[in-house]
């Protein structure tokens, strides 16, 4: 694959990645914690806030990595 088409499709995906977990971490968020002290909001959004990192993570290797010879 060239590299500039992988890099278009990482990049999107990057984008659709931090859009959706943004949302999702949101809604539980919304949902469960509505009760919750201000430390357990902290933890959670640490936590959370973090978590989307190693997805990130894989897309980003994906992207850079060179391609492969012989194909």
């Amino acid at each position: 694959m060239p590299v500039r088409l992988k890099k278009l499709i990482g990049t999107v995906l990057l984008i659709l990645l931090v859009i959706v977990y943004a949302l999702v971490a949101t809604t539980i968020a919304v949902a469960q914690l509505a009760e919750s002290g201000p430390l357990t909001h902290f933890v959670f959004f640490l936590v959370t806030g973090l978590l989307w990192i190693l997805p990130a993570m894989a897309i980003i290797k994906w992207m850079v990595a060179p391609p492969r010879v012989g194909r």
